[in-house]
Formats: C-alpha cells, structure tokens, sequence
C-alpha cells in the first residue's frame, strides 16, 4: 500500500511540474540538442525457437540526441549511443557448476519519429541501426576464471545489425527522462544479405538527458 502511495505522489509531482511547464511556454518546435546516459537492461533469445536459457544483466547506455521538429506535434529524433548489452548464464560442467557472462558494446543509432502530444510528453519509436565494437566473455568455475575480448574492426560489415526500439520521453525544462524498448530484428552478413540471427539482443533502457539548447 506504501508503495501505491509513494508512485501516486510521484506520478502527481511530475504531471503538475509538467503542466506548471507548459503554461509557461512551449518549445515543441524548436530544435534542441542534448546529452544522455543511463543503463540498459539486457538479454539474448533463441530466434530459431528452440529452447536457451539465459538471465538478464545490466549494461551502460550513454551519447547525445536531438530533438528536430516537423511542425508542433511531430518531429524527427535521432540519436547516437555507446550501449552495453549481453546476458548472464549458469550451468554445470564435468561435475562443476560454472558462470559465463557476455558483455556486447554496441554503437547504436536510432532514427526515430517524436509525437509530441504536448510539451511534457513524447512518444518516440523507428528503426535503429547497429554497429558491435566489442565482446567480452567471462567463464568462471570454482576454480578458474577465463576472460576473452575481442575487437573488431570497422570495415567488417558483418557486425552491423539492424532493430527497432520505441518508448517515450518526459520533459522537465531541460531534463528529459527517457524510456525504451528495443529487439533486434535484420543482420547484414556482409555479401549484400539480410538474415534473422539465430540469437537476438532484446534490452529495456532508462536514461537521464539534459538539453544543451532550448
């Protein structure tokens, strides 16, 4: 009940700093440019269905964006993030339990379409594309802990992934608070082709974004 009470309180703080906001001017149509960084939520599933266990694990999301408006209810908002993604998993080996953790970094680029029903409140989803820099793997067991990284360079085009993501953003004067959701959907196998990947990242991301220019 406590705890009702207290996302009540919040949810009623935030709709009156954000009404108070809108009586005093509205920038829906101004271009703005800012900052953002927060954390992403992620996992991997089996896209050829079969069955893959894996737990979730938290990750780095950090970069700029910008706010570019068609007209005063929408607008187009790109954005360009360093995103940590990945999953935990645990199992038993020759007797032995063992913990493997994979950690991807993404560059991300999402291309997306902002409603802005009012000046408080932007609904944001569109393609997004890709580009993995680097994995780190992590074996462990009672005994032994194995680290790997690998670097890839920028001309390997089978890196690049393609998905879409979707959420909305609260504006408060200069600070944005920002919620997503985002899957994979297309990879580029660097012969001209597009194919589902078997194991697809799948995150949930909160961030905390301030407006350099407003």
């Amino acid at each position: 009940m406590k705890k009702l009470a207290i996302i009540a309180a919040l949810f009623v703080l935030i709709t009156s700093i954000g009404i108070a906001q809108e009586n005093e001017t509205d920038n829906r149509e101004k271009f703005q440019i800012g900052l953002k960084a927060g954390f992403n939520y992620s996992n991997v599933y089996d896209a050829q269905g079969e069955k893959f266990d894996a737990d979730p694990k938290f990750g780095l999301a950090a970069g700029m964006f910008m706010a570019i408006p068609i007209g005063k209810y929408f607008g187009i908002q790109p954005e360009l993030l360093i995103s940590q993604k990945g999953f935990k998993a645990n199992g038993i080996i020759l007797g032995g339990t063992y913990d493997f953790t994979r950690t991807t970094t993404y560059l991300d680029i999402p291309l997306q379409l902002a409603f802005k029903p009012s000046e408080f409140f932007t609904l944001v989803a569109g393609p997004q594309y890709s580009y993995l820099l680097n994995q780190r793997d992590v074996f462990a067991n009672a005994t032994t802990s194995i680290a790997q990284e690998q670097e890839f360079q920028n001309d390997n085009i089978r890196k690049n992934i393609f998905g879409v993501v979707g959420g909305f953003d609260i504006n408060l004067r200069h600070i944005t608070l920002g919620a997503r959701l985002g899957w994979d959907v297309l990879n580029n196998n660097g012969d001209g082709t597009s194919v589902t990947p078997r194991y697809k990242n799948v995150w949930y991301q909160a961030t905390l974004g301030y407006k350099l220019y407003k």
